[in-house]
């Protein structure tokens, strides 16, 4: 087994249990209050997540409707995507996002590598199908590749583990809003995370 997946197995194996959730039932759908909350980034802005993987055909279907909401977020909320870990091969794709992101090539490559994935079957953990497809897109495979083993892509990838289990994600795609409120899928997923955005927005200090 490659080493970089044995570690991101271990931590895994790791994470701390799940703390209890108290749902909320609302128009469209169900929401899951967090106890304890999680910590957010920033303060200053009200932080919205969405927890995916690559090879959910969810999440990848839910993505034209991520990027028409994110047309109308207000400038009070930051969005982040965080790929979900649940095991080696989610661990995988988890490391190919992060790896994107260090070289600068997540707003280009993003789409299309879930298009690859859904629409042309590409599989992601088929070393040589990666590299050919990477090669179509003007990227080195060579660099990519230690960009893959890097502390910070490791560094982020066990990151998103540790969120993984601490927002309690049994599923995707799901959504989170300032570590209070998470979101599972549903018709209604954006209107309740803008019913939330709006609560927050209401009680902060």
């Amino acid at each position: 087994m490659n080493p970089v997946r044995r570690s991101l197995i271990a931590v895994i194996a790791l994470a701390p249990a799940f703390a209890p959730r108290v749902a909320h039932a609302q128009r469209g759908g169900q929401f899951m209050e967090l106890n304890p909350p999680q910590p957010v980034e920033s303060t200053s802005k009200i932080e919205v997540l969405e927890f995916f993987w690559y090879g959910c055909i969810h999440c990848y279907n839910l993505e034209p409707k991520i990027d028409s909401w994110l047309k109308t977020l207000p400038k009070d909320v930051e969005f982040r995507r965080v790929p979900a870990v649940f095991n080696d091969r989610w661990a995988h794709d988890a490391a190919i996002f992060y790896t994107f992101e260090a070289l600068g090539l997540l707003d280009k490559l993003h789409r299309p590598f879930f298009d690859a994935i859904h629409r042309d079957r590409l599989r992601s953990d088929d070393a040589q199908s990666l590299k050919a497809w990477l090669e179509k897109q003007g990227v080195d495979p060579r660099k990519f590749d230690a960009t893959v083993k890097s502390f910070g892509v490791q560094s982020k990838t066990k990151r998103a583990i540790r969120m993984t289990s601490g927002y309690q994600i049994d599923g995707t795609p799901a959504m989170a809003v300032h570590g209070r409120y998470t979101v599972g899928a549903s018709e209604g997923m954006l209107e309740i995370v803008n019913n939330l955005v709006a609560a927050v927005r209401k009680n902060k200090p």
